[in-house]
């Protein structure tokens, strides 16, 4: 617990608060125990909306209120919520039960994007809204400067096409590296190549997202280093 609090930039006053905040429902479903991270999810969500929108509201003051909307449906989006509890490992804390263990639960976006709202809950408990809006400008900041450049879009791709051919004069090039899992649940990792050097890989349930993730992971690289 100690490493992980130094790792995310915070230090709770409760560990009860923050050791909720990783216990999935599965887990409680098979114990006597029926607590979980479920309430602090529904109070954490909203925190995440208030945050994104304050920092949206103060960095874009000419965008209108549809601009600012399409930006911050990407910055709350499942996808972008479980990648930022993968860089803070979140997947390593999770408490899950039996079956959703050997079902991979810790790699499901939907549940470690729950858990990272889960977290921002109980850092809001455990210290105010000051130390959780702190925490989430910190990883909020660069999705909101690649979603804004996306123009609110997850076309990844288009944007780093778009930056390549301004930067480099080149256009990106797509490789499927690997195919894993079984036949009725595949999942593909592609990486891009930009100059001669690859960036990635992403994964993705098809070709197409996995490009997506990919071309997300280059611009970041590339275009996107001061976010």
């Amino acid at each position: 617990m100690a490493a992980f609090q130094k790792a995310a930039g915070f230090k709770f006053k409760s560990l009860e608060f923050l050791n909720l905040s990783f216990i999935h429902r599965s887990f409680s479903n098979e114990t006597d125990d029926r607590v979980s991270n479920e309430r602090l999810e529904f109070l954490g969500d909203s925190i995440v909306g208030a945050v994104c929108a304050t920092l949206l509201y103060k960095k874009y003051s000419k965008k209108s209120e549809g601009e600012l909307a399409k930006i911050k449906s990407v910055v709350v989006s499942e996808e972008t919520l479980s990648k930022i509890a993968g860089v803070l490992r979140l997947d390593e804390m999770l408490v899950l039960g039996k079956g959703e263990e050997l079902s991979g639960g810790r790699t499901k976006k939907a549940i470690l994007a729950d858990a990272l709202e889960a977290l921002v809950g109980a850092l809001y408990l455990d210290s105010g809204f000051k130390a959780a809006f702190d925490f989430l400008s910190r990883y909020f900041s660069p999705e909101i400067d690649l979603a804004a450049e996306s123009g609110g879009n997850r076309d990844f791709k288009s944007v780093l096409q778009e930056a390549c051919q301004r930067a480099f004069r080149c256009y990106p090039e797509y490789r499927l590296i690997k195919r894993t899992g079984p036949e009725h649940d595949r999942v593909f990792w592609m990486d891009v190549c930009i100059n001669g050097k690859s960036y990635g890989p992403g994964c993705g349930r098809n070709k197409k997202s996995a490009e997506q993730e990919a071309a997300r992971f280059a611009y970041e690289e590339l275009f996107n280093k001061e976010g």
